[in-house]
């Protein structure tokens, strides 16, 4: 059972900054990768390496008997979940254009907190609801999504995004039972089960440059989930989770360094709307200050 961190905000946005900046070195890592391979291969190797990266801190944690659990169907159903978005997430990549997906599925946090209302009794003061609200109006001027009828394409963004936010309100609730790193074993020896017959169906041997960029994505996969569970040791969900809105300009940043993408005015503004929503979050306020604070 973990020794419950006291909560720390500070603590928390240290973790998920190690979160951002793996999560913006994955999409250039995943993009690379599926210039040569599928997804299904993809999601198989980096769960297959990723628990021979992991093994240090599982040896350091006291080996496999420290992995084990009370909550095996919990970690099943989050990580069945995750892997249906992400495959989700990806699919819908081919359907509709990139800005759409984008915008779709940063609605995850409010769905997260709703869930996080719900199930965690975790409170949504005024401030919280504030924060989300900026960081997706933030997240709506960088990636502008034309307006239309939904389609099947925008659907699975919608529910892969919803599946992402039951994934992390699931994650929460383990941290209140299993250590970070027993978190991220599991979430690998799940999507690897869960990964094997797809992957084997569409197999072809990776060449050397596609293993380059499959090891980051293996790395930057196992490493920024443990620093996401370690977040939520730190703060309740409603904190951490608007903090990954800093993902799109950083991933913005990359591909303009990267890939020369262009980065304009709208960019610039939703990055000025993403931090003040986060730095709102993140402050501490005065005694007598804003009703409703959280007192994580």
């Amino acid at each position: 059972m973990p020794s419950h961190p006291q909560a720390s905000i500070s603590r928390a946005a240290g973790w998920m900054a190690g979160w951002l900046t793996l999560m913006v070195v994955i999409a250039v890592a995943g993009r690379e990768a599926a210039r040569e391979l599928s997804v299904f291969q993809i999601m198989l190797l980096r769960s297959t390496l990723g628990m021979l990266m992991l093994w240090p801190l599982v040896r350091a944690a006291g080996g496999l008997a420290a992995m084990r659990t009370q909550r095996l169907p919990q970690h099943t159903l989050r990580n069945a979940v995750h892997y249906a978005a992400q495959y989700g997430w990806f699919v819908a990549l081919t359907l509709i254009p990139l800005a759409q997906v984008v915008a779709i599925e940063f609605t995850m946090p409010i769905w997260a907190a709703a869930l996080a209302a719900l199930f965690l009794g975790e409170r949504m003061s005024g401030r919280k609801w504030f924060a989300v609200v900026l960081g997706l109006v933030g997240v709506a001027v960088i990636v502008r999504p034309s307006a239309g009828d939904i389609d099947l394409g925008q659907l699975i963004a919608l529910a892969a995004a919803v599946g992402f936010a039951i994934s992390v309100v699931l994650v929460k609730s383990l941290t209140r039972t299993d250590e970070a790193v027993a978190i991220s074993f599991w979430m690998l020896v799940v999507q690897s089960a869960i990964g094997i017959v797809p992957a084997i169906l569409v197999w072809q041997w990776p060449s050397a440059q596609a293993w380059a960029w499959v090891v980051v994505v293996a790395f930057c996969g196992t490493y920024s989930h443990y620093c996401f569970a370690r977040a939520m040791q730190h703060a309740d969900a409603t904190v951490v989770v608007p903090m990954d809105f800093l993902r799109v300009p950083l991933t913005a940043l990359m591909g303009w360094l990267v890939y020369s993408e262009r980065l304009d005015l709208f960019t610039g503004l939703g990055v000025g709307l993403i931090l003040a929503g986060n730095l709102l979050n993140l402050l501490r306020w005065p005694h007598g200050g804003w009703r409703g604070r959280s007192k994580a």
